[in-house]
């Protein structure tokens, strides 16, 4: 396929260190292909979404959504004649950097650092650090600057990402989430189709896959007019209704918040052990040292327990949790 002006080019590779270029797949494929094969990736299997410990098989993990986001973005890069490879390896490192569960997880370890250390914990800025000091012990995956800068600015939260690639896959993040955690919160019985606000559904339609495809022909619409990524006046509004309906009933209802508390002590008693010893946990490694850098040795301390918390799985926090708590022959 022939690539729009405004798309990306695979070339020259831009990586912080140069390395030869293959001659099968582009620096785009490369990348995707190393995200594909890091720990931090295998481990998004066991991370929290939304809802925690869900008692059923078909509820989507920070893994299914990072699939979903990802072949989403991929459908919007080919109808605008983008890079779909530079689309891909952003989408599937996107959330590499999510604490254990979910944006409570988030929540709570920002909330810890910021009372002990006076420092803030994002987790697209933690995703950046995964791909550039955690993985392959502390070497990183010397991922090219587009996808570093697509991965780094995919929420709202962070600058515009300077490619029409990153900017799909910020906008096609919340389309996922927010449509498949509808799905979910049926699923549960946390919401019924009845519940639903009526003028976004009016607009998109009944069905999270009718809203998703109604979303998605909106964006490109509207985006090839554009030369850039955008919504259209009635789309745009109506998914941020949505997003807002499923902050009042489910990201913050009472369900969920039911289990904060839980999750929060956890988290806490966790965080607190590893403050006040260190030596439990694992052995500084070239990650460590680049912490370490910052500055002092409390900064290299806060570094080591937000890699290390960070990097749980939701059942691998739960068994340290279980292990630092319960006595062993009770564990058993």
């Amino acid at each position: 396929m022939l690539l729009s002006p405004l798309a990306a080019r695979s070339y020259p590779a831009r990586r912080a260190r140069v390395e030869e270029d293959c001659s099968l797949r582009t620096p785009f494929q490369r990348d995707r292909d190393r995200i594909v094969h890091s720990k931090a990736f295998r481990r998004l299997t066991h991370k929290t979404q939304v809802f925690v410990a869900p008692r059923g098989d078909h509820y989507r993990t920070r893994l299914t959504h990072t699939l979903e986001v990802t072949t989403i973005s991929r459908t919007v890069a080919r109808a605008l004649r983008l890079n779909e490879d530079l689309v891909e390896a952003i989408g599937l490192g996107h959330d590499l950097g999510h604490p254990p569960f979910g944006h409570i997880g988030e929540e709570v370890l920002d909330s810890c650092l910021k009372e002990r250390f006076g420092r803030d914990f994002f987790h697209y800025e933690h995703s950046l650090r995964v791909v550039e000091h955690l993985e392959r012990n502390g070497a990183g995956l010397n991922l090219t600057e587009q996808v570093r800068d697509g991965i780094a600015r995919h929420s709202s939260r962070a600058p515009l990402p300077d490619t029409l690639e990153g900017r799909i896959v910020r906008v096609i993040d919340r389309v996922a989430y927010i449509n498949h955690d509808i799905d979910d919160a049926v699923r549960a019985g946390l919401l019924h189709e009845a519940d639903l606000p009526e003028e976004p559904m009016a607009v998109l339609g009944a069905s999270g896959s009718t809203r998703i495809d109604a979303l998605v022909h909106d964006m490109v619409e509207h985006s090839a007019r554009a030369g850039d990524i955008v919504q259209g006046p009635e789309a745009g509004p109506a998914m941020k209704a949505l997003r807002e309906f499923m902050f009042e009933h489910v990201y913050l209802g009472p369900a969920v918040r039911a289990e904060h508390e839980k999750i929060a002590g956890v988290l806490r008693r966790l965080f607190e052990q590893y403050v006040e010893r260190p030596e439990l946990l694992p052995p500084r490694g070239l990650e460590s040292q680049e912490g370490g850098r910052l500055g002092d040795d409390e900064a290299e301390l806060a570094q080591r327990v937000t890699d290390y918390l960070a990097g749980m799985t939701d059942r691998y926090c739960i068994r340290a949790y279980t292990e630092l708590e319960v006595p062993q022959a009770f564990a058993r």
